[in-house]
């Protein structure tokens, strides 16, 4: 019984991360990008502070190294990676793919760490994996040669920046080890994120709250990916990676493309493209690659279990 609710957990953690793209496409049409990344972590910061006050004992960091693992979780983690997510998906680039490019955070995570994280030495085979999963990322951009800058590669690029802000911010906190529970660090990361997105929005003359255009489409969005993908999700998370262990949970990042191309299909009319089907498969190729004694670790558990 055990394995079919952690079975279903994934699934509707992958379904509602998956369907987030949808919402943040359908979300910026009305709300300019970065201040409405920001809107959505004012909501999720403070519901994920009030639980973490609840769930666990030390809810506010107490150490320098503490508050170091914040501000690199609030930095890279949280305006970094939203606010090019967000204007990324401002341009031509299909929810899925944007899934997709953000899927590749798992590979840069281990690449980042083997050359930032002494304990984990750079190795052959990392190198292949990373090649393997950079050859998928060209194939889903499908840039034209004569004209490299157009806005589709370019919104694809924000977005592949995002995936390695996220990676890079996720190696960082592992290595200031501030040891503080992951659902403190998600609360004042979250917030400090969001501080730091709305400062970033005032300095643009193309964001305002002025410009918002506030209907049932920008309500709706804001309060799905900041209540449900948010808030609900990163609960669900913190319950199955205590469950299923960092390995089977980064797995979502390869189911959540199947529910962001449904979602945006249905709600967007979004076709899939040949490109981003190729270029996931190759990512998760290169994936399985890097991870290759872990993967092969779980599915001997799965078997012997």
């Amino acid at each position: 019984m055990s394995r079919y609710r952690n079975v279903a957990l994934f699934l509707f953690l992958a379904a509602i991360w998956g369907s987030a793209f949808m919402a943040i496409k359908a979300g910026v049409e009305f709300i300019p990008p970065v201040l409405f990344a920001a809107l959505r972590y004012d909501i999720a910061g403070v519901l994920m502070l009030g639980y973490a006050v609840v769930a666990v004992d030390d809810w506010y960091p107490t150490t320098r190294a503490g508050w170091t693992e914040v501000v690199i979780g609030g930095v890279f983690m949280i305006a970094a990676y939203h606010a090019l997510l967000f204007v990324g998906e401002t341009g031509p680039v299909s929810s899925a793919a944007a899934a997709v490019l953000v899927a590749l955070s798992p590979v840069l995570t281990t690449a980042f760490a083997r050359l930032l994280l002494p304990e984990e030495p750079v190795t052959a085979t990392t190198w292949l994996g990373m090649g393997v999963a950079l050859v998928g990322v060209a194939v889903l951009m499908n840039p034209d040669p004569e004209r490299l800058l157009t806005d589709a590669v370019v919104s694809k690029s924000l977005v592949f920046g995002a995936a390695a802000a996220f990676a890079l911010g996720s190696v960082l906190t592992r290595r200031v080890n501030g040891d503080l529970r992951i659902e403190t660090m998600e609360a004042w990361s979250m917030l400090l994120g969001a501080g730091l997105m709305h400062a970033v929005s005032v300095a643009m003359p193309s964001e305002s709250f002025a410009m918002i255009e506030w209907n049932a489409t920008a309500i709706l969005a804001l309060a799905y990916l900041a209540v449900v993908a948010s808030a609900v999700g990163f609960l669900v998370y913190f319950d199955l990676l205590d469950r299923l262990g960092p390995v089977e949970i980064n797995m979502v990042s390869y189911v959540a493309p199947v529910f962001a191309a449904l979602s945006g299909w249905l709600v967007l009319d979004e076709a899939l493209t040949l490109y981003t089907v190729v270029g996931f498969l190759v990512i998760f190729a290169g994936f399985v690659v890097v991870k290759r004694r872990a993967v092969a670790r779980e599915i001997g558990l799965l078997n012997t279990g």
